[in-house]
């Protein structure tokens, strides 16, 4: 399968959750504050293993551990004080708690870069302005494939694509 679908999407199959865990690093390292990457996926699809290595591209010192129980954990790397916000919704009820996790207050913030697991479950509180990773399990029966899925959306974003795109595959 072909990375390249269109200027707006890429769609990639992990061999492995290290393959996934470098795809991520090497989006990370491209993060500017105000980014904000919504994932999407089943259980065991891989969107943590996929936003661990975003934040270690991106500088974080330590391995980011999923928020589940939490539902947003803050990191910050030593050069700059732009924040990563890692944010989990798998156990909120829809938009109104969304917002009361302050979700509005760091979304799309210049301070801040996020990244949104279960995104779709407060799709509504999405900026126009993000990237959003559908993460699905390939049709082999005991493999760790996973299909990952890339649509930029806005202008930054479909930039952003684009750099990924040439730094991870060359094209």
């Amino acid at each position: 399968m072909t990375p390249i679908l269109d200027q707006h999407t890429l769609e990639f199959t992990s061999r492995s959750p290290d393959q996934t865990n470098r795809l991520g690093a090497r989006l990370g390292a491209l993060l500017l504050g105000g980014d904000v990457i919504c994932l999407e996926g089943p259980l065991g699809s891989g969107k943590t293993c996929l936003t661990q290595g975003m934040g270690r591209g991106w500088g974080v010192a330590q391995t980011l551990i999923s928020p589940t129980y939490v539902l947003v954990r803050e990191y910050a790397r030593p050069r700059d004080a732009v924040k990563l916000y890692h944010v989990d919704l798998y156990r909120i009820s829809g938009v109104d708690e969304a917002l009361g996790l302050g979700l509005d207050e760091f979304l799309g913030d210049p301070g801040a870069v996020c990244v949104i697991e279960w995104a779709e479950r407060a799709r509504a509180l999405m900026l126009p302005e993000r990237m959003w990773v559908n993460l699905r399990f390939a049709d082999h029966a005991g493999q760790s494939r996973r299909i990952l899925r890339f649509e930029a959306h806005g202008e930054r974003h479909q930039a952003l694509l684009q750099e990924f795109r040439r730094d991870a595959f060359g094209v």
